[in-house]
């Protein structure tokens, strides 16, 4: 155990050692060694971190907004100085690769941009002489501690983007429940943000088990929940929570669609899919791993799929020209190799095999190729449920409306793409796909922060989405005051007159 880090849990800006006898390895994956280990922190600890948020509510809600986002401003500079920092370090412990890690670090960056700008966001409503004499003004209010579970999938911009800068930027305070597997990166970010300047209580992270996470869903303290992870699991917090009243976004699994069109510029297709589909080893919710292919261009859309795949060079996350990083671990890449042997059961075509890669010298990473599966049929699971990881599955099609609708036959609507050069096919995919995020030849259509995050169906449970004015909108509540004002002569006029009844004016 030499040279593990043991890693500690914060509450009201200190960082403390878990009285817990459990912890939780965090590994490297491009080496397979684990490098620190995560605090299984006790129920008792989870409930300080949430006792700690709630007692610095108060103060914090009755901070001005522009005080509030000044704290944004401070934290995006100090961001921006340690990217290359946050950037190694993210993928040292999840096995992105650099540019991919980067860009995780920056989307969160991203975020806390959009959160400077709070203060407009918040605005409310007014309407003079609703009724005659009388005016009404609606506002937002933060309603308190809100608990932000996070996935391992992107450690700086879930935790650190989707979740916090709206959260407390809107008046509220927040307990993240870090992944184990991926927690230094969100911890890095809460050094930073409390060197520039965090209240005491306002964020506290903790790292734990699912028993003290259940806690969570039912702690009287908490207002809100804010997941993202598997669906089982989103329906079971979403249920669990809204039933003990609590304000739930869950976002959730995806497998999401390209339909490509003969008339679509091929080569830049085919580089879309290529990054979209293999980025981050496919272990995103707004990966491409399923492609219908237009029957007339299949076999060369294949062939230069399954040339520029094999190109895609595997390498540890850290090193500059690695364009492919490993799984996050090795159970990520069992559940990956056994989902391509079960696609290889069921009959679906294999014509590009990942999971007996090796990388010279990193022979214990968690590494997988690329895998490329073609004539997918509805009954290939390869080709219906998410398998988060570099594995492509090809469903040839006659026509635009065939694509169509396989793709929307699929549970899962978190975002689907069209490749084309027709502006009518274009508008009708826009118009009748069931993807929450729709991209016209754009492979990865996940918006930018001032929008939200749309997922659709199995892929979201909820009303009110991450990220833009839906964000600012499930951190606050609308309180609406109507008044009047009259001298005493009024209301004397007022009370001689009044029948018993109630009119307007």
């Amino acid at each position: 155990m030499a040279g593990i880090k043991r890693l500690k849990f914060c509450i009201n800006n200190e960082w403390i050692e878990s009285s817990t006898a459990k912890y939780m390895p965090v590994m490297n994956p491009s080496l397979g060694v684990q490098i620190a280990e995560a605090p299984c922190c006790t129920q008792r600890e989870v409930d300080a971190a949430v006792a700690a948020a709630a007692a610095a509510f108060p103060a914090w809600a009755e901070t001005p907004v522009p005080q509030r986002i000044q704290l944004m401003f401070r934290f995006k500079v100090l961001l921006d100085q340690h990217l290359d920092e946050l950037t190694t370090l993210l993928a040292t412990e999840m096995g992105k690769v650099l540019a991919e890690a980067k860009g995780d670090v920056l989307k969160a960056i991203e975020v806390v941009e959009c959160a400077c700008a709070t203060h407009y966001l918040m605005q409310g409503d007014t309407c003079m002489n609703v009724a005659l004499g009388y005016d009404t003004v609606s506002y937002r209010e933060p309603l308190g501690v809100f608990v932000g579970i996070a996935p391992y999938n992107f450690p700086a911009m879930i935790p650190m983007g989707w979740m916090l800068p709206f959260c407390i930027t809107t008046g509220n305070t927040f307990v993240l429940k870090a992944a184990s597997m991926v927690p230094q990166t969100s911890s890095r970010m809460l050094e930073l943000l409390i060197e520039a300047g965090l209240p005491k209580g306002v964020v506290n992270l903790v790292t734990c088990s699912r028993v003290e996470a259940d806690s969570l869903l039912t702690n009287p303290l908490v207002k809100g929940i804010t997941f993202v992870g598997s669906t089982s699991v989103g329906l079971h917090i979403y249920q669990a929570a809204a039933s003990a009243g609590k304000r739930v976004q869950a976002l959730c699994e995806a497998k999401n669609h390209a339909l490509v069109m003969d008339d679509c510029v091929l080569e830049r297709s085919v580089a879309g899919i290529i990054n979209s589909t293999y980025g981050c080893a496919g272990q995103r919710c707004m990966a491409l791993p399923v492609i219908c292919v237009q029957e007339s261009i299949a076999d060369e859309f294949v062939a230069l799929l399954k040339k520029k795949a094999m190109e895609l060079k595997l390498g540890p996350a850290y090193l500059s020209d690695s364009q492919l990083g490993p799984m996050v671990s090795s159970a990520q890449k069992e559940s990956v190799v056994a989902a391509i042997t079960r696609g290889v059961d069921e009959g679906a075509r294999l014509i590009l095999d990942g999971r007996k890669v090796t990388v010279p010298g990193y022979e214990n990473g968690y590494f997988v190729g690329p895998t490329i599966f073609d004539n997918v049929l509805p009954q290939h699971s390869v080709g219906n449920d998410e398998i988060f990881g570099p594995v492509t599955s090809i469903k040839r099609v006659r026509d635009f409306e065939e694509g169509l609708a396989v793709m929307n036959a699929n549970r899962f609507a978190n975002g689907s793409c069209i490749y084309t050069t027709s502006g009518r096919h274009a508008r009708e995919f826009a118009r009748r796909s069931h993807g929450g995020m729709v991209g016209i030849n754009v492979g990865i259509p996940v918006p930018y922060s001032i929008f939200p995050f749309t997922g659709h169906k199995d892929s979201f449970f909820g009303d009110l989405h991450a990220m833009g004015k839906d964000g600012v909108a499930f951190f606050t509540e609308t309180k609406a005051v109507t008044s009047v004002w009259f001298t005493e002569e009024d209301s004397r006029k007022a009370v001689s007159t009044w029948d018993g009844t109630l009119t307007r004016g």
